[in-house]
């Protein structure tokens, strides 16, 4: 070829190339940036709207269905999902994959636009806006050593305003901190006394504190402005407002109130180790890096402490960037280690320290070429795509020791080096340019299939492929070039590895005996294979299955949720109980925070909604792996089991992993009408479930019934005293809530001064009765005189899929697969009567699962025919591929005893080193029934061919297997942080490759001669 040609003639050329390549590379590697699984780009739009003061009911007719309806019919809506809470509707509308999100929010923004007419007046604009369900802090910072309020003002003025500067940083929340405020207790009695009301004092506190330009007035040659200052500069001055009586006379807001500056009142508690603390989560732009934002936030936190005072202590919490990388540093470990192994394979077969080293050059070559074009694609360094190098390590090196091979076959002729590398290189390279096709055709369906599962690993396909081109490209260059420089000499027969030689020999006569066997007996040869192939069919089923495996980051999550309405101070005594269980195994704790009533430690933009006073959420981040004796799901639950004791709270621990998709493992879909059967459904929908093996914390999306105290005002007694409702409510949210007057600033700060009535006279139901209500007349009233009170319970949120009323019951898998645990859990489902009605579905990860094993089996399906076709090309032949095809059945026996000896269930990356293998395990017998053929031409009977060429064919073809399997072992054993996604992968192909080289030697020169014999049978009678 003249590629080879020229290689070998300007070999300074191509050197220079090689290293210009090298050093684009390296660049690239340097602007590559760095996550754990590559950005999936879900298409899924936001649409939220406020309808303040509504029920969940009203939110549900009078907004949510509105928007549902207008969205509904928009091109590429897959599902459509709402939530109608207290005051707010959630709509997420959910397009399929291939949908151009970009376009979708446009159409979206007009449907929602052209419905904005038909809400209610009181119901905000809806907000448009994209949402990634996976959208979580990158990091939590700490603040603790001081109170909570002046922790608070640090974060405010000092902290968030310098994290959010720095590069990728999209928003920065905190919480766990106190504000202050002047608060402004009124004293009922002496404002009865005066005849004065609350809005008196609101009145005359928000017109003492203002300020005002009067003009401007000439003196002389200058202009000067009149200005009258009236802002409040002190407390004492609050405290000399004065307010004006019916009578004319005026009085001290002093005599009438009780003025101070404190703390709002607490209602969330934020604790880090133990201790009062403030935490800021930063959330990354969409398009940012994590572990660069992650960067970004360490470097600025020396900057960060030079502002705060000694006492008070900033620290990472937790930070999701330390685990990425402790995962590509363990994938960066595996893929040396992997080089390492395909190295020595080479130095024992090639016994040459300047052959392994023409070889091997491969490597690092196709390994940096393969981060220049990720750079070009758009891709980034992640366990996957770092997974797929290390996959392909020992691939990289199969077309290089095909060249090589062929050139010292010419150099042992007795042509002379530079002849024997561009005869021998020349002459094999179609045949490797053919077979490393058929490796990279497989990866084709991948990248064109739809769903989740191309989204995750056509990363990695690109990534495999980018590497064998490169390979490739420096087996037909850089290897006859190289070879035709250090090379000097034909390969040494002798030497100290004469050893393995010898033993070489004895495997290959222990071989060629038994081809002669199974030659002889070749219809029991067909048996036992189809036996091996149909036992490992019926063993499927008992590997059971999975969606991705979890990367264990040593995470947990605790999650406590008391009765609906209950206050604070009981669930913080809840969480004192789950402190102590923490303490007991501090031994195993790096780090926790806790957040009690509302946010959530683990929330985080829109995820974190609004909490209350009944809730409370754990982070616990676990020290490393090496360094305790117990799993995180082995801690996990050890804490379940002991949280299960504590009476008066609901709580689930959970571990946190790396998951991609974006439901829970189990997810059942319960839909119909009306809202107390779905909750009663869900209930017994969680009592059949937790008697499933392997189900962990089951719940349901049916939260309990909120209590609430409803004031229904009697509007016909209201208006004879000249009452509106608006002014019966405007009085009582000032009475109960308190009201922000105006705001006073001092010392550089602003705070809210909040006029308001004593706790003590608001703290019973019967103070609520008797609170005063004061008529336009002057009459003053109490709320029983013109209001019934009764205690109802509702619904806190309202959920829908797919315009119909929907709740969830969701749980996590413990100790099992997924899909062995789903099918019991349908098993068990089956026998249940439904109402009329009323149905229900699986969703989450199990759904996710499913829909990616069919679309991997379309993509499996036409890549063996790509395979195939391929093949075809080659050969010039349609019946040489379809023997070599024979190759594929044989490798289920290999992927299904890998998978059972390990212990792994059937994945999806298990399901892609199944397609990969498509394109891997024909080689082999590519290269053996080329060379029978070869020998046949040249005049050799079938029978001595077959011999001669499974002889001659068994070093390649071990050198080839060995290196690619021994490079993919640190894989396959789970070495390192992040490795669970790539280890089922590695097993596939390692096993299935093994066991397919035995099949290789053995079953496909049977079956080439079986149908040798078909088409001379064939011929004669057409003859």
């Amino acid at each position: 070829m003249r590629l080879v040609n020229t290689s070998i003639k300007r070999p300074v050329g191509v050197i220079m190339i090689v290293l210009a390549i090298l050093a684009m590379g390296f660049i690239s590697f340097r602007s590559l940036p760095v996550d754990l699984y590559p950005d999936i780009d879900l298409p899924i739009a936001v649409v939220a709207t406020q309808y303040d003061d509504a029920a969940p009911q009203e939110v549900e007719e009078l907004v949510t269905k509105q928007v549902e309806d207008s969205v509904g019919t928009i091109e590429g809506v897959d599902s459509i999902q709402s939530q109608s809470q207290p005051g707010s509707s959630l709509v997420m509308i959910m397009f399929s994959m291939d949908t151009d999100l970009d376009q979708a929010m446009l159409d979206v923004r007009e449907s929602v636009d052209q419905v904005k007419g038909f809400l209610p007046d009181s119901a905000s604009d809806p907000s448009v806006l994209r949402f990634d369900p996976q959208q979580l802090p990158v990091m939590w910072i700490g603040l603790t050593g001081a109170d909570q309020s002046t922790l608070q003002n640090l974060a405010e003025n000092e902290v968030e305003p310098l994290f959010s500067r720095q590069s990728g940083v999209g928003s920065v929340d905190i919480e766990g901190g106190q504000s202050e405020e002047v608060q402004v207790v009124l004293d009922d009695e002496r404002l009865s006394q005066y005849g004065l009301t609350t809005q008196d004092v609101m009145d005359s506190v928000r017109a003492a504190n203002q300020s005002a330009s009067l003009g401007v007035i000439d003196r002389g040659t200058q202009e000067l402005q009149l200005r009258m200052p009236g802002k409040y500069e002190s407390l004492d001055e609050i405290r000399d407002t004065h307010i004006q009586t019916g009578e004319g006379d005026f009085l001290r807001l002093a005599d009438v109130a009780t003025v101070e500056r404190t703390t709002t009142d607490q209602n969330q508690q934020t604790l880090v180790n133990g201790e009062q603390a403030v935490v800021t989560s930063i959330l990354k732009q969409t398009d940012a890096n994590t572990v660069s934002v992650s960067d970004e936030i360490i470097a600025s936190l020396d900057d960060v402490r030079t502002n705060l005072p000694e006492e008070v202590s900033i620290d990472v919490v937790f930070d999701t960037a330390e685990f990425i990388r402790m995962s590509i540093d363990s994938v960066f470990q595996n893929i040396l280690i992997g080089a390492a192994f395909a190295v020595l394979i080479l130095l024992l077969f090639l016994k040459s320290f300047r052959a392994t080293l023409v070889i091997g050059l491969s490597i690092p070559i196709a390994v940096i070429t393969a981060f220049s074009l990720m750079y070009f694609a758009g891709e980034t360094v992640n366990i996957l795509t770092m997974g797929g190098l290390a996959l392909g390590i020992g691939m990289m090196v199969d077309s290089s020791i095909v060249i090589l091979e062929h050139i010292y076959t010419y150099r042992e002729r007795g042509y002379s080096i530079k002849e024997a590398a561009r005869l021998g290189a020349s002459e094999i390279a179609p045949a490797v340019i053919a077979s490393t096709t058929t490796t990279l055709v497989v990866f084709l369906p991948i990248v064109f299939v739809e769903g989740i599962a191309s989204e995750i690993f056509t990363p990695l396909a690109l990534t495999v492929a980018f590497a064998l081109i490169a390979s490739l490209a420096a087996s037909v260059t850089l290897i006859p070039m190289l070879s035709s420089k250090l090379l000097t000499k034909a390969v040494d027969q002798g030497g100290r590895r004469y050893w393995f030689d010898r033993f070489l020999d004895r495997v290959i006569n222990v071989y060629q005996k038994a081809l002669r066997g199974v030659l002889r007996f070749r219809k029991t040869t067909i048996l036992t294979t189809l036996v091996l192939i149909v036992a490992s069919v019926f063993m499927i089923p008992q590997l059971g299955a999975a969606f991705i495996p979890e990367a264990d980051q040593g995470q947990i999550e605790i999650s406590v949720e008391t009765p609906s309405g209950t206050n604070f101070d009981t669930t913080r005594d809840v969480t004192d109980r789950v402190n102590t269980i923490l303490e007991d195994d501090e031994d195993v704790i790096e780090s926790n925070f806790v957040t009690v009533g509302g946010g959530g430690a683990a929330g985080g933009g829109m995820a974190a909604g609004g909490g209350s006073s009944n809730t409370a959420s754990y982070m616990v981040q676990l020290v490393p792996e090496g360094e305790r004796d117990r799993t995180t799901d082995e801690v996990m639950q050890d804490w379940n089991d002991q949280t299960e004791d504590i009476a008066g709270a609901d709580i689930t621990v959970s571990a946190m992993g790396a998951s991609i998709s974006g439901g829970s493992p189990v997810q059942i879909q319960i839909t119909g009408d009306d809202y107390d059967t779905l909750q009663q459904l869900g209930d017994q929908f969680v009592q059949i479930i937790s008697e499933v093996d392997g189900v962990h914390n089951p719940t349901t999306s049916a939260e309990e019934s909120r209590p609430e105290m409803q004031i229904t005002l009697d509007r016909d007694v209201a208006s004879e005293y000249g009452l509106t409702q608006q002014q019966v409510m405007g009085q009582l949210q000032m009475n109960m809530m308190g009201q922000v007057a105006t705001q006073f600033r001092n010392d550089g700060e602003e705070l809210n001064v909040r006029v308001m009535t004593p706790e003590d006279s608001r703290d019973t139901i019967e103070d609520i009765r008797n609170m005063n209500v004061q008529a336009p007349t002057g009459a003053m009233l109490t709320l029983k005189d013109i209001a019934e009170l009764e205690q109802v319970e509702g619904p806190t949120t309202l959920t829908r899929q797919n315009q119909e009323r929907q709740i969830n019951v969701t749980s996590d898998v413990l100790d099992r697969d997924l899909g062995s645990v789903t099918t019991d859990i349908e098993e068990a489902l089956s026998g249940l009567d439904m109402p009329d009605g009323y149905d229900y579905s699986m969703g989450g990860e199990a759904q996710d699962m499913q829909n990616a094993f069919q679309d991997l089996a379309i993509a499996l399906v036409f890549s063996i025919f790509l395979v195939y076709a391929v093949m075809a090309v080659q050969f010039e032949n349609f019946l040489h591929p379809f023997t070599i095809m024979f190759s594929l059945p044989a490798t289920i026996v290999g992927i299904v005893f890998g998978l059972f000896v390990t212990g792994l269930p059937f994945s999806i990356p298990a399901f892609i080193g199944v397609i990969m293998l498509a394109g891997i395990v024909v080689n082999n017998a590519i290269v053996l029934v080329d060379y029978i053929n070869i020998l046949r031409e040249k005049g050799k009977e079938r029978y001595e061919a077959v011999l001669e060429a499974g002889g001659n064919r068994l070093r390649p073809i071990l050198m080839t297997t060995l290196t690619t399997v021994l490079g993919m072992i640190p894989l396959s054993i789970g070495l390192g942080q992040g490795a669970e996604a790539q280890q089922p992968l590695a097993v596939v192909i390692i096993f299935g490759l093994t066991v397919s080289m035995l099949f290789t030697l053995l079953l496909i020169p049977v079956v080439y001669t079986i149908f040798d014999d078909l088409s001379a049978k064939f011929t004669k009678r057409k003859e």
